[in-house]
C-alpha cells in the first residue's frame, strides 16, 4: 500500500486534530475555503471504540468524506491491544493513515498513561506503535507528540520513537507542562528534524504558526517536511489558500460560511451533540465588521440551531433596518452559567464511553481549554474595554 507521507509535495500543510473542533462538519468548511494537504479527525479513545457501549457513540467522530483525502484517523489510549483493534477498524473504514496521540496534556488523559503521558513510558509508547502498525494492514502510522513532559527532552524522546519506525512524526514545540502558555520552542523542533532526516522519517512542526508564509519560512529554516496548523485556521478559515485575502471577505461571505457550518453540524450530529459546541466557532466568522461584537453577543445566547437564522438574517439579507437583538454582558454571563449547570448535570446522568472521566475539549492548538466559549467572549469584551482606557 502507498505511503502518502512520502508522496506529498514539500512543504505540506496539515489541519491539526482538535477535540470538539475538527469533526467532519468543520473539516468540510476548511476544505471549501482551501484544502490542506492532509486532514486529521478529532482524537478518539481506543478504549471507547473497543467497548460495546462506546463504539456506536464514537464512530460519528470518525466520519469523513472522500474530498478530504488523504485523511488520518487519530487515536489515544494506553493499551497496545486496543490500538491493534482500532488500526484494523481504521483500515476497514477506508482511512489513508493512522496517527497515535502522544501529545495531549489534559490531566485526565495523561493520568491514564495516554497522550503526553506516554512520554514518561517510552517502552509502552514503542509497543503501541508496533501494535498499531501490525493492525494497520499497510496503512502508514504516524505519531503526534511534544518535546517533553515536565522538561525538554526532545532528542532523547524522539530517538525512542524513531526506534519503532513510525511513518511520520509531528512534534508540537512545547512540553506537556507548558501546555500552550509559552511560545513554541522551534529550535527544539529543529533538533527533532535532524534526527528524523537521518532516519528517513518525515517530520512536521506545530505551534504558533499564524500565516501560510510563516509556515513556509519555518519549514525552510528548521528543515521540516511539513507544518501542522491549529490556531491559525481559527483566525483565518482561508489559511490553506494563500491566494485568498481574508480582508476581502464581506460580512455576508462570513455569515454564509457560518450558516453552512451550522447546517453541516446539524446534519452530522442532529441532537446527539449539544449545540453549545458551535459557540466556540462564532468569532471565526463574526469578526472585523460593524456590528460584529453585538452580533457575537446575541449568538452566544442561542440554544438551538433553528434559532440562529432569526439573529443572522438581518445581516445576511442586508435588511439592516430590521431591529437587531441587544444583548448585554450580563445576558452572556447568564448563558454561561446555564451552560455550566447543564454540563454538570449531563456528566452526572450520562455514562461516558470514552474511557475518561469527562469529555476532553481542546483549545485552538489541541491543548485543554482553559475557558469556555462564553468566558472567551466575555474576556474579549473586557480586553477591548481595557484597550480603550489605555493612554496613547
Amino acid at each position: 500500500m502507498k505511503n502518502f507521507w512520502q508522496q506529498l509535495k514539500r512543504p505540506f500543510f496539515i489541519l491539526a486534530p482538535m477535540a470538539d473542533v475538527t469533526d467532519m462538519a468543520f473539516r468540510q468548511i476548511v476544505v471549501s475555503c482551501g484544502k490542506p494537504d492532509v486532514l486529521f479527525t478529532e482524537f478518539v479513545s481506543c478504549d471507547g471504540l473497543c467497548s460495546e457501549k462506546g463504539r456506536p457513540k464514537l464512530l460519528p467522530h470518525l466520519a469523513f468524506s472522500d474530498n478530504e483525502r488523504p485523511v488520518v484517523a487519530q487515536f489515544f489510549g494506553s493499551k497496545p491491544e486496543n490500538f491493534f483493534k482500532c488500526a484494523q477498524l481504521a483500515k476497514e473504514l477506508g482511512f489513508d493513515g493512522i496517527d497515535i496521540n502522544m501529545g495531549c496534556p489534559a490531566g485526565k488523559i495523561v493520568k491514564q498513561d495516554s497522550g503526553a503521558g506516554l512520554i514518561l513510558n517510552p517502552e509502552l509508547a514503542k509497543e503501541i506503535i508496533r501494535e498499531t502498525k501490525r493492525g494497520a494492514g499497510g496503512l502508514p502510522v504516524s505519531v503526534k507528540t511534544r518535546i517533553g513532559y515536565n522538561k525538554i527532552i526532545t532528542e532523547e524522546w524522539i530517538s525512542h520513537l524513531i526506534e519503532a519506525g513510525p511513518a511520520a512524526i509531528i512534534i508540537h514545540g512545547r512540553t506537556m507542562k507548558e501546555m500552550s502558555k509559552v511560545p513554541a520552542h522551534w529550535d527544539e523542533i529543529g533538533k527533532a528534524a535532524v534526527l528524523c532526516r537521518k532516519a528517513g522519517i518525515p517530520i512536521v512542526g506545530n505551534g504558533d504558526v499564524m500565516s501560510h508564509a510563516e509556515g513556509i519560512e519555518k519549514a525552510s529554516r528548521y528543515g521540516l517536511d511539513g507544518i501542522m496548523i491549529g490556531r491559525g485556521v481559527f483566525l483565518n478559515p482561508w489559511f490553506f489558500d494563500p491566494a485568498v485575502d481574508p480582508a476581502s471577505k464581506t460580512p455576508r461571505d462570513k455569515i454564509a460560511l457560518m450558516k453552512k457550518h451550522i447546517g453541516l453540524f446539524t446534519q452530522l450530529w442532529g441532537s446527539d451533540k449539544n449545540f453549545d459546541v458551535m459557540k466556540r466557532f462564532i468569532k471565526v466568522y463574526i469578526n472585523d465588521f460593524d456590528g460584529a461584537k453585538e452580533l457575537r453577543a446575541a449568538l452566544m445566547t442561542v440554544r438551538r440551531a433553528e434559532d440562529i437564522d432569526g439573529i443572522l438574517d438581518p445581516w445576511y439579507t442586508g435588511n439592516m433596518n430590521k431591529p437587531k437583538p441587544k444583548v448585554s454582558e450580563e445576558d452572556v454571563a447568564k448563558e454561561f452559567d446555564r451552560v455550566q449547570d447543564e454540563s454538570e448535570q449531563d456528566q452526572d446522568k450520562k455514562p461516558n464511553p470514552t474511557g475518561i472521566d469527562s469529555e476532553y475539549t481542546g483549545d485552538l492548538d489541541g491543548d485543554p481549554a482553559d475557558t469556555t466559549p462564553e468566558e472567551e467572549e466575555l474576556e474579549i469584551d473586557r480586553e477591548e474595554k481595557r484597550e480603550k482606557t489605555q493612554p496613547e
